[in-house]
């Protein structure tokens, strides 16, 4: 019988800190037990969106977010391994049997046999991780699916104490980033650690949490770089560009005029927020409450908006995993879309050097797990690139399912040296992803109605080219009008092809859904 001391409730965070300390130096030998054959290693997803926003998602979007990870049953490729996914409501089975059918050389069934898929139940707007730690008992029935907790691993989407708190609660370790270290990955914390290890990144101060104290950071900005025409507000805990605020300063008076400050106050009043959904009022508590900070917007002719997958693996190795370019959108242009990849090879060495440093001083620090630096680059009149750093993601973000989907589905790797991605055959390989295909005519479809016209139109990944297209977020089909996807070729201009053809093929099927019919004789 458990004594009171055993109890998650009542553990101090000190106490839970020093039980997940242990927990974790396990991983390193669960890691090295990883693909040998194991009949009884096991993997848990738990893909909770434990993020702060300033306007919650719906239930069913959330839903949608921790479906868009469905990608990790393509792990079941392994013929012994067992996987236990957590949802917040269950997932239609023909969604399930369209991932499983993507899986090369592996009969569907069998797969099917080792994945325990677990739902909450509870559509509410709170994150899965808390939901579950909510009910004890379903998570003593996650624990008992486990056959081996010493041959087993917590894949997360973010690691907060929330997640930290399902992996003492579920007895196995957690392949992310220690919740300890979450304040690296606040805006705040990747300016200070872009600083100490020399990587580039735009003019700007940290930690603000009132106007005036924003008002007194551009005063500074502008007496250093008069010729700045904007700045970006940004929440600390800001998601894909949502807690970002645009605030123009062309036609201010000169820097160290007397009625400057009052000219930047009302800019700031009037500054735009990229997120129409936040009302004013609970963006500026938001910045009061968690802080944030103000930098230069980086302006050019030719713009880019790169980023940088690593990871730390649990022998402190960092590994280069990706290069992207981001596909941004929404008010300014600061909203996440999609990406494509590989990055340009134009810059990709330069930042994947920049985001190696960062990945260096993360492995001393102790980080664990997937990260993004995320860039903006600009190309000057000779042609030359400069890069300045803008973002650390401390999780799995939105580039991480498209490669992920790619890399297991054609057992590829990206090379740093040459920027391409090349299959065990030295085939190169492109993508094209987005998480909002969106259009009210999408409403009009179910994920059956996706599924027939994926087979009547030929837009299923083929393993025979290892090209095509995969979808996911495919249970928000109807209710949103939203679906994500990711277009595969060999070519930049074929994956591009695969992705328009797959939309237009989308929106007309959608607009021919919605014509009414004769009623019946």
């Amino acid at each position: 019988m458990s004594t009171r001391g055993d109890l998650l409730s009542e553990l101090p965070e000190e106490a839970r800190n020093r039980r997940f300390d242990e927990l974790q130096r396990r991983l390193a030998d669960v890691w090295s037990e990883m693909r040998l054959n194991h009949p009884d290693e096991s993997v848990v997803v738990i893909p909770s969106v434990t993020l702060d926003r300033a306007v919650s998602a719906s239930g069913s979007l959330t839903q949608a977010y921790e479906e868009r990870y469905l990608f990790m049953l393509m792990l079941l490729r392994q013929p012994r391994l067992r996987m236990i996914y957590v949802t917040s409501t269950p997932v239609a089975p023909e969604i399930i049997e369209y991932y499983l059918s993507l899986l090369p050389g592996v009969i569907p069934s069998h797969a099917r046999a080792r994945l325990s898929l677990v739902a909450v139940n509870d559509l509410s707007e709170r994150s899965l991780s808390e939901k579950l730690l909510d009910r004890p008992r379903l998570l003593r029935r996650i624990a008992a699916l486990i056959p081996n907790p010493k041959r087993c691993h917590l894949v997360p989407y973010n690691s907060t104490e929330l997640e930290r708190d399902l992996a003492l609660g579920l007895g196995v370790p957690m392949f992310g980033a220690d919740p300890r270290l979450a304040p690296l990955g606040s805006k705040t914390g990747c300016r200070r650690l872009f600083a100490e290890v020399g990587v580039p990144h735009p003019l700007g101060a940290e930690d603000l949490r009132r106007l005036d104290e924003v008002a007194d950071a551009v005063l500074g900005m502008r007496a250093a770089r008069p010729s700045m025409q904007g700045v970006i507000v940004k929440l600390n805990e800001g998601v894909s560009g949502a807690g970002n605020a645009l605030v123009r300063l062309d036609g201010l008076p000169v820097p160290g005029a007397a009625d400057e400050r009052a000219a930047v106050l009302a800019r700031l009043g009037d500054m735009e927020l990229e997120s129409k959904e936040t009302p004013r009022e609970v963006y500026l508590a938001k910045l009061e409450e968690g802080a944030g900070i103000v930098e230069e917007r980086i302006t050019g002719t030719d713009l880019r908006s790169p980023s940088v997958q690593l990871r730390v693996l649990p022998n402190r190795e960092v590994e280069l995993l990706s290069t992207h370019d981001q596909l941004l959108g929404g008010a300014s242009g600061q909203s996440y879309l999609g990406c494509t990849f590989p990055a340009s090879p134009e810059y990709a060495a330069i930042i994947s050097e920049q985001a190696a440093r960062v990945g260096d001083r993360l492995a001393e620090l102790g980080a664990l797990g997937r990260f993004a630096v995320d860039f903006v680059v600009v190309r000057d009149d000779a042609g030359s690139w400069s890069s300045y750093a803008i973002e650390l993601n401390l999780r799995r973000g939105g580039t991480t399912h498209p490669f992920l989907t790619l890399q297991f589905l054609t057992d590829g790797r990206y090379h740093p040296d040459s920027g391409l991605f090349l299959t065990p055959r030295g085939r190169e390989k492109h993508l094209v992803a987005t998480d909002h295909l969106e259009s009210d005519v999408l409403r009009g479809l179910a994920p059956a109605d996706l599924f027939d016209i994926v087979a009547r139109h030929g837009l299923l990944f083929d393993q025979s080219l290892q090209a095509g297209v995969v979808f996911h977020m495919i249970s928000c089909l109807t209710e949103h009008g939203r679906v994500g996807l990711t277009a595969v070729g060999d070519t930049p201009a074929d994956a591009w092809e695969r992705y328009v053809a797959a939309e237009r093929i989308l929106l007309e099927e959608a607009r021919l859904a919605l014509q009414e019919q004769p009623l019946p004789g």
